[in-house]
């Protein structure tokens, strides 16, 4: 095959690259396109300069250097939603300097932004893309307020300017946020209904104000169709929230909802998203007293839009299990795969460059040796932007380090 390189699938299984490859071809995939294709048995997929350039069964190669990855009827997905995470904005939780995903000010600041905190050399980014995951939600989380602060989309690639979509709002409602609203839940609906009458009309000057000059201006905005994302569990608290969201024109999001299966209806009702754990199935607090584990079965069978979120910044991979488990659970496994894909994308405002395979896209895929929503499947390739990714982080490195195959000597002796 003069003027090409081949790499086969099984080949690229374990493989550390630096490879700069400007034309990629896929062949033979069972393509997970997550659009109205459905899914493309046998089809290839060529990617040229970061997008997908075409889609189809027995594609030609172009004339010129091609890297051709046969993938023998494997699972061909977009890349993975790592959920609402700190991934750049917190390498150790429990190390200060480390963690910046919550102000900790005892005051409302709503213009609180981590995004200017992330930092794509963490280690947590190639920990999590090697497991099949492209973008996640950069979070605000509420250490002195109910308001969380703002937050946004970014793409796993490593680069500094990575963000896309728009900037979400965070709020935390019910006993998470108790001790920051005096102890009352009626004193938290208290407090945000200040807080919003106070950007529409700002406090005279003998008034106490709740918020900063820049804190009314970032909720103003948010009064326009903004996204804005509720940490909130039970049921009577999200129909609180969509009243309150649509007293103020908020663009809402749902993020817990362990009884939201309760309030399916009004939620599809109001087209109101859900990011939830399905792994939640047993009462840990007051707030999820009807926890259930076909919670996400319910509400996607109501029209309720599921996202599937909850493993934390450090343990994103097991995202997928937890999709399987909603599917094991009566969720389909089209929605359980789209929870993870095209749902995220399309209400976190990525869809243009994240979780659909569709020509002249973004080219953001991941090659599986089975089922993605099983947990015996790995990631075997991963392309962010049209490239193909290393499959190593500090993990694996420090795994061939310490576990070499015929070592002479012990293995605390071993160097490499």
């Amino acid at each position: 095959m003069s003027g090409f390189r081949t790499l086969l699938i099984t080949a690229l299984a374990g493989f550390s690259l630096a490879i700069q490859a400007d034309t990629i071809m896929i062949r033979g995939a069972s393509v997970h396109t997550m659009d109205k294709n459905g899914t493309l048995e046998n089809t290839d997929v060529l990617i040229s300069n970061g997008k997908i350039r075409e889609i189809g069964k027995d594609l030609s190669l172009p004339q010129d250097d091609v890297y051709v990855i046969e993938a023998k009827g494997k699972p061909l997905t977009p890349g993975l939603f790592a959920g609402i995470s700190s991934i750049g904005i917190e390498e150790v939780s429990a190390v200060e300097e480390s963690a910046d995903s919550g102000l900790a000010l005892q005051e409302m600041r709503p213009e609180f932004n981590v995004v200017s905190a992330f930092n794509p050399n963490s280690s947590l980014l190639p920990i999590t893309r090697i497991e099949g995951f492209s973008f996640t939600l950069l979070g605000a989380g509420a250490k002195g307020s109910i308001f969380g602060g703002l937050g946004r989309m970014v793409i796993l690639n490593g680069g500094y300017e990575s963000f896309i979509g728009s900037s979400v709002l965070f709020i935390n409602i019910g006993r998470d946020a108790s001790a920051l609203s005096g102890g009352s839940r009626a004193g938290q609906w208290m407090l945000l209904h200040q807080a919003m009458q106070e950007a529409d009309s700002p406090p005279s000057s003998t008034e106490t104000a709740l918020l900063t000059r820049a804190g009314r201006g970032t909720l103003s905005a948010f009064a326009n169709g903004g996204k804005v994302v509720f940490k909130v569990n039970r049921a009577s608290d999200i129909l609180e929230t969509l009243r309150f969201a649509n007293s103020y024109g908020l663009n809402a999001v749902i993020s817990g909802g362990t009884e939201a299966w309760m309030v399916a209806e009004q939620l599809a009702a109001a087209k109101v998203p859900v990011v939830l754990n399905p792994l939640a199935n047993l009462p840990s607090n007051f707030d999820s007293l009807g926890a259930r584990q076909d919670n996400a079965a319910i509400l996607d069978a109501s029209g309720v839009t599921v996202i599937i979120g909850g493993a934390g910044s450090h343990n994103a991979r097991k995202q997928r299990q937890m999709a399987g488990n909603a599917v094991s659970y009566g969720l389909p496994h089209e929605s359980g795969l789209a929870a993870l894909t095209s749902n995220p994308a399309r209400v976190f405002n990525a869809a243009g460059q994240q979780g659909s395979i569709q020509r002249n896209r973004s080219a953001n895929l991941v090659l599986w040796s089975g089922d993605p929503l099983e947990v015996t499947s790995a990631a075997e390739v991963v392309i962010i932007e049209g490239r193909l990714i290393p499959m190593e982080s500090r993990q694996t490195k420090l795994r061939d380090r310490y576990l070499p195959e015929n070592p002479d000597m012990p293995r605390a002796y071993i160097k490499p």
